[in-house]
C-alpha cells in the first residue's frame, strides 16, 4: 500500500496541533500516513517543552525559513500540504507555492483552516487564506460564514469544507470528581489589559477561598519566555507572584484533555477550551464580568446557555448549554450517544474531496488565491514581502534561506534572539506604555 506523504508547516505549538490533527483525520481511509512537520522561523516557533506538551507525534520534524520551506516543497513529493499559519503567512506560501510548482505537472493537495473560534477578522483572514483547495470550517455555523464572505467578494467558495475541531475527544463527563475540581482556562491575549487580568485572578482566589473543598486550576498555555498563537504581556504566573495563594489553587501546565479528564467546571472567557468541554458535556462557563464584547471574543457564545458571572457561579449556577447552538458549533458529542458518533464523521466530506483531488487525472490547475498585484495591489506586496517575497512570489534578493544542520553556536545565537524578543514583548514593552501615559 502507498503511504501518503503529508507535510504540515506551522508557526506556533497551537497551530502544530492543529495542523497535525487536521493530517491524521483528513486522510482518506485505509492510506498509510508519512508526516512532516515543519516549524516556521518566527516569535512563537514552540520550544521542545510545547511540542511535548501538543503531544502529537511526526515521522519528521525541523524548523526553517519561509523561503527554505518553498525550496523543499519544489523538490519534495507531497501529496497533501497543510498550511497551519496565521492568515498572512497562508497568503505569502499560497503564492510563493504557486511559483515553485508552476513547472511541476502534479502538486500536492493544499489545505487551510483556523485553530479555534473565528471570532475577529473574519473578511481579512479569510481572504488571506482563499487559494487553497481546501479551507476547514470547524462548524456549519463556520462553513455558512466563510461561503457568505467569499461569494460576497465574487470569489470562489468551492474550497469550504465543513469539518470540526481536530482535538476533541476524551471520555464523557459522567459525574463529579473527588475533590469536586474548578479549572480557569487562562489565555494569553484576551483580556489585554493588567487591570483585567488581576481582576480575574483575584476572583479565582476569592473562588478558592470560598470553596476550601474544591481544587481549583488555573490552566495556563505557556511558561513564561515562551510564545503561542498569541502574544502574553502579563503573564498569570507574573500576577500570580504578588498575589497570596491559597492551597487549594494551583498553576497547572500540561495537555488540555488531560486537564479536562478531572474538571468538573470549566470556566473561561473565550478560549477554545469550552467548546472541548462542551464536547465531553463537562459545566462550562463563559464569563461576563468584564462585558460581553468582540474583542474578548466571548459574543460568539451568545445564545450557548452558557454565559454567566463569578458572582452567579459562587452563588451556585450551573449552566445548562443550547444543544441546537452547540450542535451548530461542530461539537457533537451533546445529550445524545447518536450525537456522540456523528463526530466520527465529521471528517468525512473533507476526506472525500481530499480523494477525489488525488484522484484528478492529469494533476491539479495552479493555485488560484483572491488576491494578487491586480485585486490587491496596495495590500499583497507587503504581505508577501514581511515573508521575503516579491510581487510574483520569488524570494528577495538576500532572503534568508536557513540551513539544514544549524550548529550549535547559530542554536545559542537563535534561542538568545528570541529570548531577547519575548522579554521586550513581556517587560520592556509594558513599562514603556506605562511611561507613556504619564
Amino acid at each position: 500500500m502507498k503511504a501518503l506523504r503529508v507535510a504540515v508547516l506551522a508557526d506556533s505549538d497551537t497551530r502544530w496541533k492543529w495542523g497535525a490533527l487536521t493530517a491524521q483525520r483528513t486522510a482518506p481511509r485505509g492510506t498509510e500516513l508519512r508526516l512532516d512537520g515543519y516549524l516556521l522561523r518566527g516569535r512563537a516557533t514552540p520550544t521542545p517543552r510545547q511540542l511535548d506538551e501538543v503531544g502529537v507525534r511526526a515521522d519528521a520534524l525541523r524548523e526553517v525559513t519561509g523561503v527554505e520551506f518553498l525550496r523543499t516543497m519544489a523538490r519534495e513529493p507531497y501529496d497533501v500540504l497543510v498550511l497551519a499559519l496565521v492568515g498572512g503567512g497562508v497568503q505569502a506560501m499560497l503564492h510563493g507555492l504557486k511559483r515553485v510548482w508552476e513547472d511541476r505537472a502534479h502538486r500536492p493537495v493544499v489545505v487551510t483552516g483556523y485553530v479555534g473560534v473565528v471570532y475577529e477578522k473574519l473578511a481579512d483572514g479569510l481572504l488571506l487564506r482563499h487559494g487553497a483547495d481546501l479551507v476547514l470550517a470547524n462548524s456549519r455555523q463556520d462553513a455558512e460564514r466563510f461561503r457568505a464572505v467569499y461569494e460576497g467578494v465574487g470569489a470562489d467558495a468551492s474550497a469550504v469544507t465543513e469539518v470540526a475541531l481536530p482535538f476533541l475527544g476524551g471520555t464523557p463527563y459522567t459525574g463529579e470528581h473527588d475533590p469536586y475540581t474548578v479549572v480557569f482556562a487562562a489565555q494569553p491575549s484576551v483580556p489585554a489589559g493588567r487591570a483585567d487580568r488581576a481582576y480575574l485572578l483575584d476572583r479565582l482566589i476569592r473562588h478558592a477561598r470560598r470553596h476550601p473543598e474544591r481544587e481549583v486550576l488555573l490552566k495556563l498555555r505557556s511558561k513564561p519566555g515562551e510564545h503561542t498563537t498569541h502574544i502574553e504581556e502579563l503573564p498569570y504566573q507574573k500576577l500570580a507572584q504578588k498575589a497570596e495563594l491559597p492551597p487549594n489553587l494551583r498553576l497547572v501546565y500540561g495537555n488540555m484533555g488531560e486537564v479536562l479528564d478531572r474538571t468538573d467546571l470549566l470556566v473561561t472567557v473565550s478560549s477554545t477550551a469550552a467548546l472541548e468541554a462542551l464536547h465531553r458535556r463537562i459545566p462550562t462557563v463563559v464569563l461576563t464580568d468584564l462585558g460581553i464584547r468582540e474583542a474578548l471574543g466571548n459574543h460568539h457564545f451568545t445564545g450557548s446557555g452558557c454565559l454567566a458571572s463569578w458572582d452567579q457561579l459562587d452563588a451556585g449556577h450551573r449552566p445548562v448549554p443550547d444543544e441546537e447552538w452547540v450542535a451548530r458549533q461542530g461539537v457533537a458529542a451533546v445529550g445524545t450517544p447518536s450525537a456522540a458518533g456523528s463526530y466520527a464523521t465529521a471528517f468525512d466530506a473533507a476526506r472525500e474531496r481530499i480523494a477525489k483531488l488525488l484522484a484528478r487525472p492529469g494533476g491539479l490547475p495552479p493555485l488560484t488565491p483572491y488576491y494578487t498585484p491586480v485585486t490587491a495591489p496596495g495590500y499583497l506586496p507587503g504581505i508577501l514581502a514581511r515573508h521575503h517575497l516579491g510581487p510574483d512570489g520569488t524570494p528577495l534578493p538576500g532572503a534568508p534561506a536557513g540551513e539544514k544542520e544549524p550548529g550549535p553556536v547559530r542554536q545559542i545565537v537563535r534561542r538568545a534572539a528570541r529570548g531577547a524578543y519575548r522579554h521586550g514583548v513581556q517587560r520592556v514593552a509594558p513599562v514603556i506604555r506605562r511611561m507613556g501615559e504619564l
